[in-house]
């Protein structure tokens, strides 16, 4: 290769003036096929499109052969067992395929293609027209021949590796497939131009909260995903342990037959009754089966009364586990946070936590990724104007990061959400509302039924959160001054003792994407909310341990960093812009 390095397709279409500055500079660059379109010597033109038409002597199959990569795999495979229309159709193919091939390849690192030109004198076409084939190229940039879109083009002299793919096989051999389809193939889908795109924005929007934190003299501090305190948002939470209790995997078997097995074979034998009984064939053998699924009815009964008497709750012994207590996967690092924010001042976290998600898919996954930031010497006021300024700089990150992007997928999804980033980045501050007059505005309204009644003191459900946001505000609001009952025990009880020094944050179209709270410092008081909520103080030792030692006013909160991202992009479904989202049923690769 000599010393050419392979350049970015970003840094020669995504720059000024299209890569026209390129012109005439040679260049190393790899990627892989999404498109292409062949012009053979003599008048022919196969897309992969179907743009160009065949010429008048081929015959339909032929035709059709040098358009479509997936029928030219039919016909090598035809073509190895000797056949003889797939000898001629292969023969077909060599001949039309000499001529001019104009490639549409990408790197992933932009959103735009690079067009190639490669002669089949150079290099057999059959190999590189397909799409998802990956190649490395050298060559000249010129100023684009052909009409369309493309300013530039690489004019190929060298091809240096060719990773060819099977069409039969190939998921993404057809264009413009659909989310859900893509879905199952989360090893693949990245290769599409919108999954690439939201990628580079998660990209760019990871790096940006690293930045705001780092320029505000935040401290990043790693917590763990393995933790042994339990709070009441745990209950449900992943359980890890090498104990497995040998009542819930050995099944209960008669004389070598378990239930399932015999299950199986009442199945068949009642369908076996059934075919005798319509044929009135045989009488005595119809006799002689059902007296058979009577006896295998007797034993499926002997052997579900065994399994009833199995059925009992088993002690775990946790202290021979692993960690020698019980352990969870973590569901909110905060608690753990707090203790370096009393020692470092400003800390933040950034990293999954896990939770065991039943209904709403689309909207939740067992595995999320989450951001905390905790201060101390803070009230619930600094959480609320760091967040706040926090998601706008992210906002306008991917607006100066990605722009293209954010573009691409605004044309293609979502129209609207130009509109929605810009009213978090630049609209000013967010309204501000307490808990008590959302509810009384909630409870005004009266040409929009509610699920769930309005009143004071439940839950916002998702329906109450995205109408103030969507219909009442019209933009991202912040409400806080949550009762006790809906916020978790470490929160600061308010002088009312009615509500907690907690916020959320709503934005449009996805409601709640940030929550805050002001942390209760006072031991006496935050040793009274454990037991009143009727969690074990002892798994809270260490953690009231920062109350009697050196304890003071902090104050944090945690933003739901998948969530805003599809905010930000305008998805509609949470496992669309997660590279590898975990559902239940579901943790493909």
């Amino acid at each position: 290769m000599d010393s050419l390095k392979r350049s970015q397709i970003k840094l020669i279409v995504g720059s000024e003036n299209e890569g026209a500055q390129f012109v005439g500079q040679r260049v190393l660059v790899g990627g892989w096929v999404k498109s292409f379109h062949v012009k053979p010597k003599k008048e022919v033109a196969v897309d992969s499109a179907g743009a160009d038409v065949a010429p008048r002597d081929l015959k339909c199959a032929e035709a059709l052969c040098l358009k479509i990569p997936l029928l030219r795999c039919i016909v090598k495979i035809l073509n190895q067992g000797g056949n003889p229309v797939g000898e001629k159709l292969e023969a077909v193919m060599q001949k039309k395929m000499e001529g001019i091939a104009y490639l549409r390849i990408n790197d992933g690192s932009c959103v735009n293609h690079l067009l190639i030109v490669l002669d089949s004198d150079l290099y057999p076409l059959q190999q590189v027209t397909a799409i998802g084939t990956s190649v490395l190229l050298e060559g000249v940039i010129e100023q684009a021949q052909t009409e369309g879109k493309f300013t530039i083009e690489l004019k190929v002299d060298k091809v240096l590796h060719v990773g060819p793919v099977n069409p039969i096989k190939y998921p993404l051999s057809k264009s413009r497939l659909s989310l859900e389809a893509i879905r199952v193939y989360p090893h693949f889908r990245a290769r599409t131009t919108t999954v690439a795109s939201v990628m580079r924005i998660r990209s760019i929007l990871t790096y940006a909260v690293h930045k705001f934190f780092q320029e505000n003299d935040f401290h990043h501090v790693t917590m763990p995903v393995i933790t042994t305190t339990c709070s009441q948002d745990h209950q449900t939470a992943f359980h890890i342990t090498q104990l497995l209790s040998t009542s819930n995997h050995e099944k209960t078997q008669v004389d070598g037959v378990t239930l399932e097995g015999i299950q199986a074979a009442i199945k068949e034998k009642t369908k076996r009754i059934e075919e005798l009984k319509r044929s009135d064939s045989n009488k005595d053998a119809a006799f002689t089966a059902e007296q058979d699924l009577k006896a295998a009815n007797e034993l499926a009964q002997k052997l579900e009364n065994e399994e009833k008497k199995m059925e009992k709750v088993v002690e775990v012994d946790y202290s021979k586990d692993y960690f020698g207590c019980e352990a969870r996967l973590s569901v909110d690092p905060g608690l753990h946070l707090e203790s370096y924010a009393c020692a470092l001042g400003a800390v933040y976290h950034f990293g999954p936590v896990f939770q065991p998600v039943e209904q709403q898919l689309s909207k939740n996954l067992a595995e999320i990724w989450v951001v905390n930031a905790e201060q101390v010497f803070a009230e619930l006021e600094c959480a609320m104007t760091c967040a706040e300024d926090c998601l706008k700089s992210l906002s306008n990150s991917i607006m100066t990061g990605c722009p293209d992007d954010i573009k691409f997928l605004s044309a293609r999804f979502d129209n609207k959400c130009m509109n929605r980033i810009h009213a978090v980045s630049s609209e000013g501050p967010f309204p501000r509302v307490t808990y008590t007059e959302a509810v009384e505005a909630l409870q005004k309204v009266s040409d929009h039924p509610f699920a769930t009644k309005v009143e004071w003191g439940i839950t916002l459900s998702e329906e109450h959160r995205r109408y103030l946001a969507d219909e009442l505000h019209k933009r991202p609001i912040i409400v806080y001054n949550y009762p006790k009952e809906v916020k978790p025990f470490y929160s600061r009880l308010n002088d009312d003792n009615k509500t907690v020094s907690a916020f959320d944050i709503i934005l449009p179209k996805v409601g709640a994407v940030v929550c805050g709270i002001q942390k209760e410092e006072r031991n006496y008081m935050i040793s009274s909310r454990i037991k009143e909520v009727g969690l074990k103080e002892e798994q809270f030792d260490w953690y009231l341990d920062l109350r009697r030692h050196g304890t003071v006013k902090h104050a944090g909160f945690q933003i739901n960093f998948d969530q805003l991202v599809m905010f930000l992009t305008g998805f509609g479904d949470i496992r669309d812009v997660v590279p590898f989202p975990r559902t239940k049923n579901d943790a493909k690769c």
